[in-house]
């Protein structure tokens, strides 16, 4: 993770991952919304709701910084395509921070909806930093052609929500660390909005929710899970904590010229953690020891140095289940297919079945 959006070795993931998925055949015909299908049967779902945001147990447990209180808020789901056996909306529902950026107060996903009446277990998606949703989208897809209901959505400043103008240069993780905590505290309020849409929905077993993500995702999925008592599962892939060491030390050119600048207008590390640690899924490790965690990392990360992943996974008590690819963060892409079938088994097993 670095201070900067659309790095390069972001696009080479993206690149590897697109070669790589060309043999899960996970793209099949998309029928759009004006030829609806017939076949399988499937929950309807409203185009216009409310969904009422309620605290459940562990609520209690949840930093202040990530509290909401009891409200109701409005959604917008609209049919746009079918991916196989799967039925994919788009989902709009506003965020719960309001910004200056109007655009970035809307949250825009997609939801994977098995076929069938379940109750189904479900799953956010989170996405990579350089703003490319296609392997989220894959996971989700995945997730959902095996029976489990799958919500992506975008972070805050991406895609849709992104200004326009001036504006439109403001990002969730950007080389002013306020900025950065700002957007990561609000990417996970988004993302408890999004577990209290999933939870509303008549086909998905509320009891059986998690979340997971990769990259920037991963980072997100354990700093939210944290913050959100309805996850129960969370799969954390090439993610870490101990973020502002990690960042500090990072050798990398961006974290580099994030480092020169700081120090130049006066920061100190020591200013820098104090900003950084409130966002720091290494700060809440202890409130994930009792959920089901798997953590897969990369030996050799050249992004998010292994001693971060070492740290978060120090920090929820040694527990999770860590399995260590032999690669770097961009060449992880090579494992995609055995560790698609490896997220898609985690969030199939519950030990209430």
């Amino acid at each position: 993770m670095t201070f900067q959006h659309g790095l390069s070795s972001d696009r080479r993931f993206l690149i590897l991952v697109c070669v790589v998925s060309l043999c899960l055949c996970f793209q099949t015909e998309q029928i759009r919304a004006e030829s609806k299908p017939t076949g399988p049967v499937f929950v309807d779902i409203p185009e216009q709701g409310q969904v009422q945001f309620e605290t459940i147990q562990g609520e209690e447990n949840v930093p202040t910084r990530f509290h909401l209180e009891p409200h109701t808020f409005p959604f917008s789901c609209q049919f746009k395509r079918m991916s196989g056996p799967v039925r994919v909306y788009d989902v709009t529902f506003p965020s719960p921070v309001k910004t200056e950026v109007a655009e970035n107060n809307t949250v825009h996903g997609h939801y994977y909806q098995p076929a069938g009446s379940g109750p189904f277990p479900a799953c956010v998606c989170l996405h990579i930093l350089g703003g490319g949703f296609e392997l989220s989208e894959m996971s989700a897809n995945s997730l959902a052609r095996q029976g489990i209901a799958a919500l992506t959505i975008k972070m805050p400043y991406y895609a849709q929500r992104r200004g326009k103008g001036e504006q439109g240069r403001r990002r969730m993780i950007s080389f002013v660390p306020e900025h950065t905590a700002e957007g990561m505290t609000q990417a996970v309020l988004d993302v408890r909005q999004a577990a209290a849409w999933l939870a509303s929905r008549q086909e998905v077993d509320a009891e059986r929710m998690g979340v997971t993500g990769i990259s920037l995702g991963g980072i997100m999925s354990a700093l939210s899970s944290a913050a959100e008592p309805r996850f129960k599962k969370v799969a954390i892939y090439l993610g870490g904590g101990n973020l502002a060491l990690g960042i500090w030390e990072n050798p990398h050119p961006h974290a580099k010229q994030f480092r020169k600048h700081w120090l130049e207008n006066g920061g100190t590390y020591e200013s820098f953690l104090k900003i950084m640690k409130p966002v720091d899924p290494h700060t809440y490790g202890h409130l994930l020891q009792n959920r089901d965690v798997l953590m897969v990392v990369a030996k050799h990360d050249e992004i998010l140095p292994p001693q971060s992943s070492l740290a978060l996974w120090e920090s929820i008590g040694k527990k999770p289940e860590i399995v260590w690819l032999d690669s770097g963060h961009i060449t992880a892409a090579m494992y995609i297919f055995g560790e698609t079938h490896r997220l898609t088994t985690f969030f199939s097993k519950w030990e209430t079945e």
